[in-house]
């Protein structure tokens, strides 16, 4: 006869493992089917052997003893528990005795058997629920000690430290294991929790803490009350990888930008808040730009735009999938080219004053609109702040290094003055209509950010304080800031505090680190969601923001800086962007003006005649080694243009190095624009003509000294010579 029964919760947590464990304990199902089965069969046995009667009775009594009393006391059970097992080993073994005195094949012997069963898994199943009770009981006390232990210790830290008798009321051990919390209540008198937090250093060192790890105290729900966070665990010196998650988010909702110390995320709400991002170089800034950026775009009421004077260098990596999509960038190696219907990852990329300067301006003309617009819509709301959502998106404006706009640095460029202008105008008057702008810049002094108003205007603030060599960013947005920056010093680290309702005091706090691939994948993953700008608004904003990728704009972005526009391949490294490669000597190529190649037969170009000298259609092919056109190729082509347009159509076919009537208009155009000079894009929009047939007509003037030629990368310009 085999008799087990168990009632501890750890062995019942044991078989929560895998689907049949033969070598778990029973429960309070499985033992009464066994010890019912086990007696039932030694009742058997014993009638057909002439075992003695009373022998199960007397191994019945041994078990009580032995695995009922003595199990008990050994794994320190309760007493329900000890009498549930020795009660069940006696009832079995008195069944089986007098089923063999009384013959085990009879209906009433079978009955008093499942009585008996019934009754052991009724008592088993009791002591379960008592153990558990039980055993919650011992952990809570066990919980409680240690809290009170901790309580105790941190009332004699802290008079110790700061000469304050405060009472512990609380103690809270952190569900990442890194830390606990306390609440304390203050004495009377003129104590404050200030005097606290005057010390946390100190507290930290007599508490012996590890490198990195923080006091970090603040008022509690109530004056009188202070909460300390203590962190036991540097979780500022990890590596901590951006989430694989690219979920909807709302900037109504929060978008997390970091890690506390007690792994709770930090949630920023930047639906009515600025923010200004300060931190030198090598402080991780870029990495944290690349989160703010992804949190964007998981948003599905945002709209991003990015400025960066330094060529759009922050931004270029959100925009290359759309690129390599359109064909005007290689696919990365071993990677496959984005399917079409790609987007930018950002919804529009200044890499430049003057993109910057339609960016602003298109965004001022946007508040006004929707002011006007929306007013009805407001109204039924019964709100005075724009309703933003995924039909009317919000528009976060991302300033990279501000310094290089804010501080006046770059007085040469004439839109620098009304760049810096728009920017504080948008920070102070498009709140409520949904437009709000996030700044980084390298330093909070007045001399990097212009003036204070950035400050008074970013009540969302992050100070990145590794790679201080000299300054606190951290006093400078958070003057009141009691938090010990000189162990925040692993890259990505820092401050973060948010000055608005849902917001947070300054606290200390870990940036995630992105791979250089977050961008694709995070602008691959919301593509699909990421919201486009309401009619009103895009009505509003016009041209300047309807042709903001045209080739014209944005070519610099798949143009090689370091290329002469003029140049056999137009400045560009990649096939997909400059067209088809060139036919054949003396043949040219002909691109229109949305950038994609078209050549008629036998690679002569077809160029629609935009000039308005009345030809319909402007055939023009390069001369062959003689200087002279292709007669054939001409001749076969009027051909074909005869059939496909009829034989009265009106073109004109010329070589494409003789000066056209258009070609005056644009050596007048470079004329008046001065020493500045026009910029191939420039004259694309002023001529009709695409970038290869102006460069082609403006080559021998340049040969001539006529005009003169500033490569400059995207900004290179064809001067005329009377103004060199």
């Amino acid at each position: 006869m085999t008799l087990s029964l168990t009632n501890a919760p750890r062995a019942r947590r044991r078989r929560t493992g895998a689907a049949l464990d033969w070598a778990a304990p029973h429960g309070p199902v499985s033992g009464p089917l066994s010890a019912c089965t086990g007696a039932y069969a030694v009742a058997l046995a014993g009638a057909a052997s002439g075992m003695p009667v009373l022998l199960p009775l007397a191994v019945g009594v041994a078990g009580a003893v032995g695995d009922g009393l003595g199990r008990t006391v050994a794994r320190r059970l309760t007493l329900r528990t000890g009498w549930t097992r020795a009660a069940s080993w006696l009832a079995a073994g008195g069944w089986a005795s007098w089923a063999m005195a009384s013959g085990p094949l009879s209906w009433t012997v079978a009955g008093a058997l499942a009585a008996v069963g019934v009754a052991i898994g009724t008592l088993a199943r009791s002591a379960l629920l008592h153990e558990e009770a039980a055993e919650a009981v011992r952990a809570h006390a066990g919980m409680d000690r240690e809290r009170a232990r901790v309580a105790s210790e941190w009332e004699d830290r802290i008079m110790r430290v700061a000469s304050i008798a405060v009472e512990i009321t609380a103690v809270e051990f952190w569900g990442s294991g890194h830390g606990l919390s306390l609440e304390a209540n203050l004495p009377a008198g003129a104590v404050t929790w200030r005097k606290i937090s005057a010390v946390a250093r100190e507290l930290a060192t007599d508490a012996r803490l590890p490198l990195g790890c923080l006091v970090h105290v603040e008022e509690g729900a109530q004056q009188g009350k202070v909460v300390l966070d203590v962190t036991t665990h540097n979780v500022m010196a990890q590596h901590i990888d951006y989430p694989e998650d690219f979920s909807p988010l709302s900037v109504l909702t929060g978008i997390p930008w970091g890690l506390f110390a007690d792994a709770r995320t930090a949630d920023v709400f930047l639906r009515e808040a600025c923010a200004l991002v300060l931190g030198p170089p090598g402080s991780g800034k870029s990495t944290f730009l690349d989160v703010v950026l992804a949190g964007f775009a998981r948003c599905t009421d945002v709209i991003t735009w990015v400025i960066d004077l330094k060529a759009g260098a922050v931004g270029r990596p959100w925009v290359r999938p759309w690129l390599e999509a359109e064909g005007h960038k290689a696919p990365r190696s071993g990677c496959e080219r984005p399917p079409a219907g790609t987007r930018p990852g950002v919804d529009w990329l200044a890499g430049d004053p003057d993109e910057a300067l339609l960016m602003l301006r298109a965004a001022l003309r946007i508040n006004a609109a929707r002011q006007a617009e929306y007013q009805d819509l407001m109204d039924r709301e019964d709100t005075t702040l724009l309703p933003v959502g995924p039909e009317l998106p919000q528009i976060m404006i991302v300033l990279d290094e501000g310094a290089e706009l804010l501080s006046g640095t770059r007085r040469d460029h004439p839109a620098m003055r009304e760049l810096q202008g728009a920017i504080k105008k948008i920070m102070r008057t498009t709140r409520a209509m949904g437009e709000r702008i996030i700044i980084t810049a390298l330093d909070g002094n007045v001399s990097a950010i212009g003036d204070t108003e950035v400050r008074k205007f970013s009540p969302v603030g992050v100070a990145l304080t590794a790679a201080e060599s000299s300054g606190n960013n951290t006093m400078k947005i958070f003057p009141s800031a009691k938090v010990d920056t000189a162990q925040l010093t692993a890259r990505g680290s820092g401050v973060i505090g948010a000055a608005t309702p849902e917001g947070f005091a300054p606290t200390a706090f870990k940036g995630w680190r992105t791979a250089p691939s977050l961008a694709a994948r995070a602008t691959l993953a919301t593509n699909g969601r990421r919201p486009h700008l309401d009619e009103v608004s895009a009505r509003a904003a016009g041209a300047d923001y309807a042709e903001r990728w045209s080739p014209a704009r944005a070519g610099w972005l798949w143009l090689r800086p370091d290329a002469d526009p003029d140049g056999p391949d137009g400045g560009s490294g990649y096939p997909d962007a400059s067209g088809p490669a060139d036919p054949g000597p003396g043949l040219g190529v002909f691109r229109e003006q949305s950038g994609r190649a078209d050549t008629g037969p036998d690679g002569v170009r077809i160029d629609p005649d935009r000039s308005g000298s009345g030809s319909g259609l402007n055939l023009s092919y390069a001369r062959g080694a003689e200087g002279d056109p292709d007669e054939q190729a001409v001749a076969a082509f009027r051909e074909e243009l005869e059939r496909l347009l009829g034989p009265d159509a009106s073109y004109d076919i010329r070589p494409a190095a003789l000066a056209a009537d258009w070609t005056v208009t644009a050596l007048e155009a470079i004329r008046l624009a001065g020493p500045a000079g026009l910029r191939t894009g420039e004259l694309e929009a002023r001529t009709g003509r695409a970038r290869e047939t102006i460069r082609q007509a403006l080559r021998p003037y340049v040969e001539r000294g006529e005009l003169v030629y500033r490569a400059n990368g995207p900004r290179s310009a064809y001067v005329h010579r009377d103004h060199v």
